[in-house]
């Protein structure tokens, strides 16, 4: 029987490695990475049926790459493995395209309970989280979701680079574009949203789950 291909994308390398240990009987891994942007290239490599993909992830979050996975993947199905329980963080990552959300503290036969239940087309929340009690799936309110689409994909990957810390050079090396461009990025960022310090800007990218707070 022909095994599904999985990538699992989580930024501890000890996570990885234990899931790994606990799914490489019944599952293929073909691919384990670190960051967003590495996800993207070994995805586009490997072409794997099922992403496990945390949402914190540096460079790019999980949320935005997923995005980005699903308008040329799109039925590769990601299943997010994460820390957060907050409704609103189920929610954005169904809205990005994911099929399954459960947690790091979740039973290990979880995973693989959400891998078949995924691959059936279905959709997957773990059960720690209360889910089918919620009287709506968009819980986001019509402003903050509005505010959240002033901005445009590059413009978030560079809030997440800004938010991290990470300065213009880095930032322009890490996405092959000139320091100029950044600068002009960042400003088009400011003047959209109205924010003038980078700390507005790393505000903004927690409450907007750009970055996380692990």
């Amino acid at each position: 029987m022909k095994l599904t291909r999985v990538v699992m994308a989580d930024d501890h390398s000890l996570v990885l490695q234990g899931i790994q240990k606990l799914l490489e009987n019944d599952l293929q891994i073909v691919g384990t990475v670190n960051d967003g942007h590495e996800l993207l290239r070994v995805v586009e490599q490997h072409r794997p049926d099922v992403i496990l993909l945390d949402i914190s992830m540096p460079l790019l979050n999980g949320i935005d790459a997923c995005r980005q996975l699903m308008k040329s993947l799109p039925k590769t199905r990601v299943i997010f493995l994460t820390m957060y329980t907050d409704l609103s963080f189920v929610e954005e990552a169904f809205r990005a395209g994911g099929a399954g959300y459960i947690l790091k503290r979740s039973a290990a036969s979880e995973i693989t309970d959400a891998i078949n239940v995924v691959m059936r087309g279905g959709r997957y929340v773990t059960r720690l989280i209360p889910w089918e009690h919620s009287t709506t799936e968009r819980r986001y309110t019509d402003a903050n979701e509005r505010e959240s689409e002033k901005v445009t994909q590059r413009q978030r990957e560079v809030l997440q680079l800004v938010a991290e810390g990470r300065a213009n050079k880095e930032i322009a090396a890490l996405l092959h574009v000139s320091e100029k461009t950044i600068d002009y990025h960042k400003s088009r960022i400011k003047r959209t949203l109205q924010l003038g310090s980078t700390a507005e800007l790393t505000q903004f990218a927690i409450k907007h789950h750009i970055i996380g707070l692990e």
